[in-house]
Order: structure tokens, then C-alpha cells, then sequence
């Protein structure tokens, strides 16, 4: 009943989202569960980026990259949650032409940059266990913050690309998206037929890029753990362990949902299973990667235990002052 047939896209002024639920107990019950979902990663992800801008302790290339996601995460999930809890609010589906193109844009952006700083990161963790000696020289803080530059640049471009031939498109198959929040898979369905393959080879060229980084991820981790196997004392090993165990996590919770939100076979799809999905890897790991990291790093506990115990008098000054978190 919703669905508008459209001769081209000039005619369409917005986008119909897929509605999570229809009784209104329920469509409540989703504003709700988001709204704590989302309060969760505001308040994880920024007690991790005021506790490493304002203790100097944390002022390392590991930690800068870890601000550098969390900046990401908090980006990544206000693009698509208030939307989708204003929708289940005021019950409707609703979202302008130029909003889809603008949360198509912003969410490849930052998810596209958190993929490319994941894979930094892991290289930070190898030049830290494999190459010990050489991780001021290979690490420095200008090659840091040159390496995390390229990172959302590099998601910059993508998502650039990505929405501006996404949107050049012909759309005359309605205007119902199959999807809670705007996505080029969905979008494309849309599209009259043939007119998608350009679209198609800019993707073929982003999966083959991000294989790359993938396959970069698992080389170092291997290379890491036989390090880690050769230390000789158990301490040295956990302490190893630890530093790396976290972004390891955040790393196979990042790429398992998304290559089963969008390489799942057909005969297991479903209405339902397509929102949950979509759910686990747009929105569950921006607020639970801070939980990941600050349980298994003591160094990082210990900042924000004094952060909250009021003990760390200078992380507080640091909030009205920008010197103190240079």
C-alpha cells in the first residue's frame, strides 16, 4: 500500500524506511530500547575520549587510534538511531530524498574510516610486539596522526563516491526501502534494471579494497601471536595479550556482521532476520566496543576510575581547557 511507482528519481521527495514493528506498545517499546542502546554508547565512547584527551599517561599512538574510533563509533550510531527512534516515536516512515542521501553519505563515512583505522590499529599492535625497538621511529606522533588523517579521508572519499553514483541513478521501482535506514543494497533495488552496473564495479572495487585490509588484519595477528608464543615469561604473554585481545574483538565483531548482514544465503532471509541483523552490525558495536576495551585494559580502568572517583583532578580542568588536552 505504501509503494509509489516512480518514472524517475526527480519525481521522488522522500523514502519510506522499513518500520520495525507496526502495534504502537511496540513501536514505543523499539524508541525505548534504542534510546538506551544509544545513551549507552554516548556515555561509553565519550568517557573513553575524555579520559585519553586529558591523561597525559594515555597520550600513546594505541590510545590515540582508540579515541580515533570512538570518535568513529559515536559518529557512526547518531546517524542512524535518532532517525529510526523518531520514526517509531511519531509512528512513521517517512525520510526526505536529501536526509537518505545525507544518512547514506555520513553512516559509509564513518564506517568506511573505522574499517581503515581497525586495520591501523592492527598495524600498531604488530610494530608493537614484533618490532619493539623500532615503534617510536615507525610510530611516531606525526606519523600517527598522518596514518588516521588517511583513514577518514580514505572513508571520505568512499562514501563521496558511493552516494554521489548511488543518487545519480534512475529509480522507478517505488520509493520502499527494505531497510531501517538508507543503504546502497536497498537503494539499489530501486533502480531500473542495467542502470545499476556502474554502481555495482564502484563496489566490486570498495569489497576488493576491503579484502585487502582484511586479509593485512590476519597476517599481522598471525605474525603477533607467534611473537607472543616466544616470550618466555607468562606475565610478558598476558600483558601481550591483553593489549591486543580487545581489538581483536572489536575486529571479528566488525567484520562477522557485516559479511552476514550482506552475504547471508537467501534461503535464511527474512523480514525479520534482515532487521536484526542489520541491528547487530550498524548499531550493537558502537556501544559495546568501549565496553570491550576498558574491560581488558588496566591502564585504561585505571584513568577512568580516576576520572570518576574525582582523584584525577586534571582530567576535569582538562574539560574547560584545551591546553591541558593538547
Amino acid at each position: 500500500m505504501y509503494r509509489e511507482q516512480m518514472t524517475n528519481s526527480s519525481s521522488i521527495t522522500q523514502f519510506l524506511l522499513l518500520a520495525f514493528v507496526d502495534r504502537r506498545e511496540l513501536q514505543l517499546l523499539h524508541f525505548w530500547l534504542f534510546l538506551g542502546i544509544y545513551l549507552a554508547a554516548l556515555l561509553g565512547n565519550g568517557l573513553i575520549i575524555t579520559t585519553i584527551a586529558c591523561d597525559h599517561h594515555l597520550h600513546t599512538p594505541m590510545y590515540f587510534f582508540l579515541l580515533n574510533l570512538s570518535l568513529l563509533d559515536l559518529g557512526s550510531i547518531s546517524t542512524i538511531v535518532p532517525k529510526s527512534m523518531a520514526n517509531s516515536l511519531w509512528d512513521t516512515r517517512a525520510i526526505s530524498y536529501l536526509g537518505c542521501a545525507a544518512q547514506l553519505f555520513l553512516f559509509l563515512f564513518f564506517i568506511s574510516a573505522e574499517y581503515y583505522l581497525l586495520t591501523i590499529m592492527a598495524y600498531d599492535r604488530y610494530v608493537a610486539i614484533c618490532k619493539p625497538l623500532h615503534y617510536g621511529t615507525l610510530l611516531g606522533s606525526r606519523a600517527c596522526v598522518h596514518m588516521a588523517a588517511a583513514a577518514w579521508g580514505t572513508g571520505f572519499l568512499n562514501a563521496l563516491l558511493h552516494t554521489a553514483n548511488t543518487f545519480s541513478l534512475p529509480l522507478c521501482q517505488g520509493n520502499v526501502l527494505d531497510q531501517f535506514f538508507c543503504e546502497i543494497p536497498h537503494i539499489l533495488k530501486l533502480s531500473c534494471s542495467h542502470s545499476y552496473l556502474r554502481e555495482l564495479g564502484l563496489l566490486v572495487v570498495s569489497i576488493s579494497l576491503a579484502s585487502g585490509c582484511f586479509v593485512f588484519i590476519v597476517v599481522s595477528y598471525v605474525q603477533i601471536f607467534r611473537a607472543v608464543l616466544r616470550i618466555p615469561s607468562e606475565q610478558g604473554r598476558h600483558k601481550a595479550f591483553s593489549t591486543c585481545l580487545p581489538h581483536l574483538a572489536v575486529v571479528s565483531l566488525f567484520v562477522s556482521t557485516g559479511i552476514f548482514a550482506h552475504l547471508k544465503p537467501p534461503s535464511i532471509s527474512s523480514p525479520s532476520l534482515d532487521l536484526v541483523v542489520s541491528v547487530l552490525y550498524s548499531v550493537v558495536p558502537p556501544a559495546v566496543n568501549p565496553l570491550i576495551y576498558s574491560m581488558r585494559n588496566q591502564e585504561l580502568k585505571d584513568a577512568l576510575r580516576k576520572m570518576m572517583t574525582g582523584s584525577f583532578p586534571e582530567a576535569i580542568k582538562g574539560l574547560f581547557s584545551s591546553a591541558q588536552c593538547s
